[in-house]
């Protein structure tokens, strides 16, 4: 092998690269450039004929023609001992290989079996990927290394491709380049805009609250030994948080950790005796022993309660599990206990107080996927007929990437549906085809739209006498029912403030990113036509209008923030829905919203929208949120929908714990089922 000097990083003058013939021709080689023979058979000569701080330290495998791996060392001063076969360099140490760059006080390098032994002040970092600690080993050959009193950063959106490199040397060019000096945290900036907003449109659908989810995307953590195999690390006495701060609002502490690559874009996080430590004081045991580091899916909660009045009974707990998840498949379920049932109707050990929910989501190829979802909402007598609930979707991309459609093969059993002023409606079957565009946006106008078409054979409830047999046993009928929908769409700011600087006092104080105040105007039109096999029509266009904003930093403790909403919708039509789950009512309806800090991390808010005919509220959302910059509880309740929900969110772990009572209601608009 060959340890030959190189010129300064800066400028690296290479005169030329000679293969070594015979020990003759690499002696003269050896003599030009000042390289001590260790006797070993060459078989890439790089020759640079300046010296300096820098030397670039090629080594190649015995016998071999592949190119060698590459070490660019920066030190203050580099000694090489051939008996030993030890690189030593001493003070601001830098080395950049394949793998990545480690700094460190002091270096010794084996280049016969490729171990590093490094002292003082370490840092190893790959990619965006950051290690820090007091002593490292790592074999540049292997991939394998241990590093002790470790500490240092996970950055979640490139972590997939920083861990996967391959265990061969690369040239010169494939060095990674090397780190800045990292300066102490002061201004925390963000991948992506950070907004609350509360309600919008004329659909109670939209109604949200603080978003938090996703902003934080860098770990920091601390082991007290952290060993390296390849992509993957296991720790001991690990201490991992989202905060960007010290002392964190929340972390994770655990025995043992071990990082875990899955596949691409998702990685785990494996520990044992996990806790949730809030404020540095707070300790909370959680069952979970699996941190699911993925950007595509929201991981679920220990436990979560919900509220759902009309098919559980009122308070229910339910916990998610997976049982089989790969890259392209997965299939969890989620047991669910009705505890206010069990209580106050049934007995804690009925049938009736037991539910279950299953999810199956795959991947055929690139452009089809499949998604399957079941319920089950008891399971005493008639249990097919009452309380089962199912679907299933196979979605095809149809067209080039800018204009790809989605065809949308889908069948459902009791899809249960929101309807307005009439309230749930239950579909009892439906088989059908729908497609649907993506948006397009007209020129420069900022003007967008949409549109879709489709075909279902339906059957439903209708009040519609001529349809129904004299002699039956419920009010349902089938028909098939055919329908087009356009909508176009146009918003403008009106006006936008700045934002603080992302830092723990201002910008970051609540929130994971700083909230930029602002006001919009959005406007909308939707066409809608609907036929049906039985002659019937129903015709629909409506227009609004609207005015959104949020004023405020929710930096200061006191009404600090506020978000508000209101549009006005007004529906024209003709011709009716022979069923009730898609007919057009609440036609002329009014939606406002507020969310508003309270005092420091507390949000109180509502949301609802009302019927200006009768006066009559369609719909109403009341929440009250807890909000931090690591994370969030929040109550939310529906009195008009009989449903509700507690959840916590933990920024940055990927971690949603939510019962999805909201998420399970879909909406009718404008005799549009809303996804």
């Amino acid at each position: 092998m060959l340890f030959a000097d190189v010129s300064p990083l800066s400028q690296p003058k290479l005169e030329t690269v000679v293969p070594a013939k015979n020990d003759s021709q690499l002696a003269l080689i050896e003599r030009r450039n000042g390289v001590v023979n260790t006797g070993q058979k060459i078989t890439h000569v790089q020759i640079q004929i300046r010296g300096g701080k820098t030397r670039r330290w090629q080594i190649a495998q015995r016998g071999t023609a592949s190119t060698p791996e590459v070490l660019e060392v920066m030190a203050d001063r580099q000694t090489y001992n051939p008996q030993t076969q030890v690189i030593t360099a001493e003070g601001n140490v830098t080395v950049r290989f394949a793998q990545g760059v480690l700094v460190a006080d002091e270096l010794k390098i084996n280049t016969a079996t490729r171990l590093a032994v490094g002292t003082g002040n370490i840092s190893f970092r790959r990619g965006e990927q950051v290690l820090n600690g007091d002593r490292f080993e790592y074999n540049f050959l292997q991939d394998e290394g241990v590093i002790e009193n470790g500490s240092g950063e996970i950055y979640q959106p490139t972590l997939d491709r920083d861990v996967s490199f391959g265990l061969s040397g690369g040239t010169a060019a494939t060095l990674p380049a090397t780190p800045l000096t990292e300066p102490p945290i002061q201004d925390v900036t963000q991948d992506t805009q950070f907004q609350f907003s509360a309600g919008g449109g004329g659909g109670v659908e939209n109604f949200s609250v603080p978003e938090t989810g996703g902003g934080i995307n860098r770990l920091r953590f601390a082991a007290e030994e952290i060993v390296i195999d390849g992509g993957n690390w296991t720790a001991t006495n690990v201490r991992l948080t989202n905060d960007p701060f010290s002392p964190p609002e929340l972390e994770v502490r655990a025995d043992t950790a071990e990082f875990r690559q899955l596949g691409p874009l998702r990685d785990e996080i494996l520990t044992s005796d996990q806790r949730l430590v809030f404020d540095d004081g707070l300790s909370v045991p959680i069952p979970r022993n699996r941190i699911v580091l993925d950007q595509r899916e929201r991981s679920p909660g220990i436990v979560n309660f919900g509220f759902d009045s009309d098919d559980r009974g009122g308070l229910y707990v339910e916990r998610e599990f997976t049982v089989f998840n790969t890259p392209q498949w997965n299939f969890s379920v989620t047991p669910q206990y009705f505890v206010q049932q069990a209580f106050l109707d049934d007995s804690i050990a009925d049938p009736g107080v037991l539910g279950i929910q299953g999810e199956l989501t795959g991947q055929f190829s690139p452009r089809t996927t499949l998604t399957a979802r079941g319920e089950m909402t008891g399971f005493e007598e008639d249990v097919l007929e009452d309380n089962l609930r199912g679907s299933i979707r196979l979605q095809q991309a149809v067209g080039r990437d800018k204009g790809q459609h989605r065809l949308n093969l889908e069948a459902s059993y009791r899809d249960r549906l929101f309807n307005g002023s009439l309230g749930f409606q239950t579909v009892q079957s439906s088989i059908g085809a729908v497609i649907a565009s993506p948006n397009f946006t007209l020129g420069d106008s900022g003007i967008n739209f949409r549109y879709q078409g489709g075909v279902q054979r339906v059957n439903a409830e209708t009040d519609v006498q001529e349809l129904l047999e004299p002699d039956r046993e419920n009010n349902r009928v089938t028909l098939t029912r055919y329908q087009a929908a356009t909508e176009f769409s146009w918003g403008t700011s009106l006006w936008q403030g700045e934002s603080l600087p992302a830092t723990q006092e201002e910008g970051l104080r609540y929130t994971p990113t700083p909230v930029l105040p602002n006001l919009r105007f959005q406007t909308g039109v939707t066409g809608v036509t609907s036929l049906y096999s039985n002659g019937d029509d129903q015709n629909s266009l409506s227009l609004s209008v609207g005015l959104r904003g949020q004023l405020g930093h929710f930096s200061k403790n006191v009404l600090d923030y506020t978000s508000f909403n209101v549009t006005y919708t007004q529906a024209l039509g003709e011709g009716e829905s022979p069923f009730k789950f898609d007919r057009l009512v609440d036609r002329r309806r009014l939606s406002l919203g507020v969310l508003q800090q309270i005092y420091g991390p507390v949000l109180g808010g509502v949301q609802a929208s009302i019927n200006l005919d009768d006066g009559e509220v369609i719909s109403s959302d009341f929440i009250l949120e807890y909000s931090r910059r690591t994370y969030n509880l929040r109550l939310r309740y529906n009195p008009t929908q009989e449903i509700g929900s507690v959840s916590i969110r933990i920024n940055g772990f990927n971690w949603d714990g939510s019962a999805d009572a909201f998420e399970n209601v879909q909406t009718v608009e404008d005799g549009v089922i809303r996804e």
